[in-house]
């Protein structure tokens, strides 16, 4: 549910001195429900920004959990939470109610797919991009639309970030500006480009000041634009996506809401890991069973949210209690398949 908040004045005073902003500005902000789809770098970072100005209420779906080679970018997380193996987005709740008391958090480990994105997400005024892949972007550019629920596009790849706010009706949507899923393999990702921490903090501030712009009603006029920069070439520069606004796409003019179609999501490469993802959506696992069936292999970390173990020289499995599973060290899903078949059996 979510919380009606009223802010502290003393606490927001520069902020509120900000004349496009005020004290009614701030006001919304203290009532307002953000959506964060993945706490990695963008994410994690968005959040912090978010807490710091004042929202009220933010909803945090993450499906991972700290990783040694997060720690240059992702702000939210420590050597320690490497160490603990708690999921990300449970670290994020901690961390944020220690930076405002008065935050009402929800935090949700789990992967964000056609089959919960409803009951996940439908109660958000707004929604913010804190994923790595194409096809999350494009199911939460689908169900905003079909939701009419604002929703900001985040990207980084290397130096290079990008930006842009949908507002469904108004603006050129995902689905105007990439009608169709890059191919795999057609676009650099952060494993082969790598990424640049520095980036990360452009996005994210340009994703937290849009979010503040359209909770307070001051992008009511907004103009359909992609920003892109690039930070090592100190570049910077605006699309105009007019023309795509105004033709529209089966997703923000019509009624082609395609994936929002469950049965899209079952495998996923991991951006920035060796890892594949596999989704049993429906099917609890018994964590306490496959914890004792794993101990064998050696240490077993479990808690309420996963199990997870080193079944074989440099290869990791996380069974997760939403029904997903992720082995990392491979890349190879059809290796990944025969380890779960192996080990866990599912």
């Amino acid at each position: 549910m979510q919380k009606e908040n009223h802010f502290d004045e003393l606490r927001f005073i520069r902020q509120i001195r900000y004349q496009k902003l005020g004290a009614d500005g701030q006001q919304k902000l203290s009532q307002a429900h953000v959506g964060i789809v993945g706490c990695g770098a963008l994410g994690s970072a968005t959040a912090v920004a978010l807490t710091r100005a004042g929202i009220g209420n933010l909803t945090i779906i993450d499906r991972d959990v700290p990783e040694w080679s997060n720690l240059p970018r992702q702000l939210l997380y420590t050597e320690k939470d490497v160490h603990d193996g708690l999921p990300k987005a449970i670290i994020a709740e901690r961390r944020l109610k220690e930076i405002d008391s008065n935050l009402h958090v929800i935090s949700h480990v789990a992967d964000l797919t056609a089959h919960n994105i409803s009951d996940l997400l439908s109660a958000v005024d707004i929604i913010v991009d804190g994923t790595d892949n194409f096809e999350t972007r494009f199911l939460m550019n689908d169900f905003a639309c079909h939701k009419n629920i604002p929703w900001i596009y985040g990207g980084v790849i290397g130096a290079e970030g990008r930006v842009m706010t949908v507002i469904p009706g108004k603006t050129a949507c995902l689905r105007c500006l990439i009608p169709d899923l890059p191919a795999p393999g057609s676009l650099p990702t952060c494993d082969t480009a790598g990424v640049l921490g520095a980036a990360v903090m452009v996005v994210s501030g340009i994703q937290s000041a849009e979010t503040i712009k359209v909770i307070t009603d001051s992008a009511q006029d907004a103009e359909s634009k992609l920003f892109v920069f690039d930070l090592w070439d100190s570049s910077w520069k605006t699309i105009d996506l007019r023309s795509l606004s105004e033709a529209g796409c089966p997703s923000c003019r019509g009624n082609d809401h395609s994936w929002l179609d469950a049965s899209r999501y079952q495998t996923a490469i991991l951006c920035g890991q060796d890892a594949v993802q596999f989704h049993h959506p429906g099917k609890t696992p018994d964590l306490c069973n496959i914890a004792k069936n794993l101990s064998c292999f050696g240490n077993v970390t479990k808690n309420k949210w996963l199990v997870r173990t080193e079944v074989e020289p440099g290869i990791v499995v996380s069974v997760f209690a939403d029904g997903r599973l992720i082995v990392t060290g491979t890349r190879d899903p059809s290796q990944a398949r025969a380890i779960v078949s192996k080990y866990i059996g599912m």
